[in-house]
């Protein structure tokens, strides 16, 4: 092929560059499109599990890549991302943010905890009044989505006042947290102390590359790489690597410096994180079967239903009256710019458990592949619900503020 032709040769894929990209990058950042792109992802995986090529996505999803497969990639690599920027957010609001401040935290960490605590309970409950359940699954219902519930307030709240984005960021952010803790003490087996111990160091030789304001990439990318590598090996999950490198990162600019290693860092992963990292995920975590006879087994099956009633009706409990007992008996009071209703619709919208809760269930019933077809369906039929159901209560709260 000659010169000429070679260079009058179209791009299947064409590169975006300049201003297109950072349009497109800064459209990822919003958390509208993030959570558009993750529900789309979701929708794919389920059409495409029920569609006439559902063996595709099977083998697809079961293929093996390397010393993992397709969806351990996904789960326990692509996901880090997303929980290395939790990890971040949750250093941030630990130093500077509102659980910096424990007068202006104490609601939503309260709030957060009992919607941790109640779903629990209620799924562990129906579960051990059957004698096929299984409490050991309590802990799927316990987490709430960030981008996905924070996007559905974003869609539906123009008009909302600004503290109810924060009362919901700060319980996610306490509830992420938690979920982080399930995963590492429940769901690690199998401890191999050596492969922990270096994962550990490089996570501490990160730390100090902070410490010294070290900024070359050629220092950080394989000591990142390599973290993660020996925490998956440890038998810890791989994502807790993620958390411990955020709770690393430098969130407080220096002298001079225009923006922290954290802001740097997270204006150029979130993209990533929200357009590739959480859809690779859900597409090949949401693919569950809805056949006829898949959903007969759910309406009888008690981690089904513990599930559901955990998210909805357990999240809805424990956030709202998580939050109202504190202000009853303590002397914490609610944002005077908040009321109790909406602080009611949030507590519904907290029932979207999502991504957190998809990889749960994996971990929760590892091994029982029905088991956990059964668990993501109701996982995913709970957040939708708590979806729509809260994005009415924000509509008409919405209407009254905008009045």
């Amino acid at each position: 092929m000659s010169p000429r032709r070679s260079l009058n040769k179209r791009r299947a894929f064409p590169r975006i560059l300049g201003s297109e990209r950072a349009y497109l990058a800064d459209m990822l950042r919003a958390e509208t499109t993030g959570g558009l792109v993750l529900v789309g992802a979701a929708v794919i995986a389920l059409i495409w599990a029920n569609s006439p090529w559902q063996d595709a996505y099977h083998h697809l999803r079961d293929a093996q890549l390397g010393p993992l497969t397709v969806e351990a990639w996904a789960s326990d690599g692509a996901l880090t991302l997303f929980f290395y920027l939790a990890g971040v957010e949750l250093k941030r609001e630990f130093t500077v943010g509102t659980l910096s401040r424990f007068s202006e935290g104490v609601v939503p960490i309260a709030a957060a905890l009992a919607g941790m605590v109640m779903p629990a309970l209620i799924f562990v409950t129906i579960n051990l009044t059957v004698a096929d359940g299984k409490p050991h699954g309590w802990a799927v219902p316990t987490a709430t989505d960030i981008a996905f519930a924070l996007a559905v307030l974003a869609i539906v709240g123009s008009s909302l006042p600004s503290a109810l984005r924060a009362f919901l960021l700060t319980l996610a952010v306490v509830d992420d947290f938690g979920a982080i803790l399930v995963i590492a003490a429940v769901f690690s087996k199998g401890l191999h102390l050596v492969a922990l111990l270096v994962a550990v160091a490089l996570i501490v030789a990160f730390y100090a590359l902070q410490r010294f304001r070290v900024r070359s990439p050629l220092l950080y990318v394989p000591l990142v790489l390599a973290a993660w590598w020996f925490m998956h090996e440890s038998g810890i999950h791989a994502t807790i690597a993620g958390v411990a490198l955020g709770l690393a990162t430098r969130v407080l600019p220096d002298e001079g410096e225009k923006a922290s290693p954290a802001e740097r860092v997270e204006h150029r992963l979130r993209p990533w994180s929200a357009g590739v990292a959480v859809p690779l995920f859900a597409l090949f975590a949401a693919g569950v079967t809805l056949s006829g006879s898949a959903l007969r087994e759910m309406l009888t099956d008690p981690v089904a239903i513990g599930v559901v009633a955990g998210l909805l009706a357990g999240k809805t409990i424990g956030v709202f009256g998580g939050a109202w007992v504190t202000t009853r008996f303590t002397r914490a009071e609610l944002n005077a710019d908040l009321s109790w209703r909406d602080v009611g619709a949030v507590s519904v919208l907290a029932g979207i458990g999502f991504t957190v809760a998809l990889l749960i269930a994996q971990l929760a019933f590892a091994g029982d592949v029905a088991q956990i077809e059964r668990a993501k369906a109701a996982v995913l039929i709970a957040s939708l619900l708590a979806a729509l159901i809260a994005s009415v209560l924000l509509f008409r709260r919405n209407r009254v503020y905008a009045d």
